[in-house]
């Protein structure tokens, strides 16, 4: 998905067949850098709701195609339901989300509005921060009379004329389009049967009334159960609590109370927090409590070494971590990589049937390898930033510099002891490379090569970070233990750096390259 994003939520007067909706569904899906998040219908209402995101230019097409579906498969002179309606295809609201302003989803509301008018003759109206004028931002005023009234009234009273396409209504009826903030759908079903309460419950609730502020909503009678239905513009204006709240005490006013409530599409989290928070009498909660949001908060504090523009980004900006124990991890994994790739490449080629089995062990470890010096990579960082935390810590009295003391020892051990891990793996992955560069597909020599080189860059950085790390550690044996490893890994790779060159230049000599 591209960093502009934009969210379109239309509503389909059509509730009671699943084929038309999914049809619908289906336009939108077959449109390209477009999401279709969630949708659901309401045979009561005779109604379906489509919630999906994209750039602009895919959620415009995406919206147009959903709108020429529903003119194709939905006859508004014989489609009759609950909820107040206009058109198949009876609004559409485009909701700025990331990269996109209000100003935006308005030119995409007018874009859409002229060529639906233009190329599918379906009158449109422009709403909320679309509306071209005050009377029309309201949905409501423009439903008056819904379908059947606004039939006749769209040739006959010029107040009713469109702001695109003809003055005249087909079976597919009008559109309205617009721009608004994020809007809430919800209904609150009572314990009763009679659609009086429900219709007297709205209308204390909703803000055209007297009620709370940006609140909608209507009173119908949903499966012989009395239904409060509401539209939420504002959830942080007026939260979710306050409204469920209202509507039990104006419910208990009438003997009844709530039975349950539903959602229609999709709602942010904040608003279900915030309602958390109202019934737990949660004082001093902070978001970052929740347990998924903590944890996306760290793992977004480091690279996503799977998205590589998004890890050289972090590794050229000004911040300490990623530094050169994560770009040595980074270097080993594409060796690793490459070595998992020039097996991969010998396997199934009759040439190379008798060192099979040697290829396939090969895959199977370099790629457990590559995985976990993928993880070093955030690891190393993780490690950096404990030991610059450990030196934050008070020194005011000798408990708080003893526990400082500690708590430095234990994390610059651990910022050695990763890039002496990487080191071992490494030198793991330079063993299997000198297997591909000795026996795997010759027309790959150079790639053999190459991850011997990544990997010699790899365990020279990588042997740096724990040199300098060794010199803050106080245990002068396990010091000197981590040193002695360290060497002896060194020397190790060192002959295999020198077999893994002769097998590249004789190899690629048989083979006719210059190396």
């Amino acid at each position: 998905m591209k960093s502009t994003l934009v969210e379109c939520v239309p509503n389909f007067s059509e509730g009671r067949r699943p084929e038309v909706v999914e049809a619908i569904a289906d336009a939108v899906r077959s449109v390209p850098d477009v999401v279709l998040l969630d949708y659901s219908s309401d045979a009561d209402h005779n109604r379906s709701v489509l919630t999906f995101v994209g750039t602009v230019e895919g959620v415009e097409e995406a919206a147009f195609a959903a709108i020429r579906k529903a003119a194709e498969l939905i006859d508004l002179d014989v489609q009759e339901g609950e909820h107040p309606r206009i058109g198949a295809t009876d609004v559409v609201p485009f909701i700025p989300i990331s990269g996109v302003t209000m100003e935006d989803c308005v030119a995409i509301a007018n874009r859409l509005g002229k060529r639906v008018g233009e190329e599918l003759s379906i009158p449109v109206y422009l709403y909320e921060q679309a509306a071209t004028r005050p009377d029309r931002e309201n949905l409501a005023n423009l439903r008056k009379g819904e379908y059947e009234g606004l039939k006749v009234e769209i040739e006959a009273n010029p107040d009713r004329q469109p702001d695109y396409g003809p003055s005249r209504m087909g079976k597919a009826g009008a559109t309205v389009i617009g721009a608004r903030s994020f809007l809430v759908a919800y209904n609150v079903y009572l314990d009763s049967m009679d659609v009086s309460i429900a219709k007297k419950i709205a209308k204390a609730v909703r803000h055209s009334s007297g009620g709370l502020r940006y609140v909608k909503g209507l009173g119908l009678l949903v499966d012989g159960q009395a239904q409060v239905s509401m539209n939420l513009t504002d959830y942080k204006g007026t939260p979710i609590y306050r409204v469920v709240e209202m509507i039990r005490r104006e419910a208990a006013r009438y003997g009844t109370s709530i039975s349950h409530s539903e959602l229609i599409g999709l709602i942010p989290q904040e608003a279900l927090v915030e309602a958390a928070v109202w019934y737990l009498q949660l004082d001093g909660f902070s978001p970052d409590q929740i347990l998924e949001q903590r944890m996306a908060a760290e793992l977004s504090d480091q690279p996503d070494v799977e998205d590589e523009e998004t890890f050289l980004e972090a590794l050229a900006s000004r911040t300490p971590t990623p530094g050169g124990g994560s770009a040595a991890a980074y270097t080993a994994a594409m060796a690793a990589g490459l070595a998992a790739m020039v097996a991969r490449v010998t396997l199934g080629k009759k040439k190379y049937a008798d060192v099979a089995a040697e290829m396939e062990v090969v895959v199977s470890q370099a790629d457990d390898l590559r995985e976990a010096l993928t993880a070093a990579v955030k690891e190393d960082a993780k490690a950096f930033d404990q030991v610059m935390a450990t030196y934050q810590m008070p020194k005011n009295t000798a408990a708080e510099v003893e526990a400082r003391t500690e708590a430095i020892q234990s994390a610059t051990i651990w910022a050695a002891k990763v890039p002496l891990s990487v080191v071992e793996k490494s030198l793991q992955v330079l063993r299997l490379v000198r297997t591909v560069a000795e026996h795997g597909n010759v027309n790959a020599i150079t790639d053999a090569g190459s991850a011997a080189a990544m990997l010699r860059s790899a365990i020279t950085a990588a042997g740096m970070n724990v040199r300098i790390n060794l010199s803050g550690i106080q245990d002068v044996d396990l010091a000197a233990e981590f040193s002695s490893q360290l060497s002896r890994l060194e020397n190790q790779a060192a002959d295999l750096f020198a077999l893994v060159q002769k097998a590249v230049e004789t190899r690629g000599k048989i083979a006719g390259f210059q190396i």
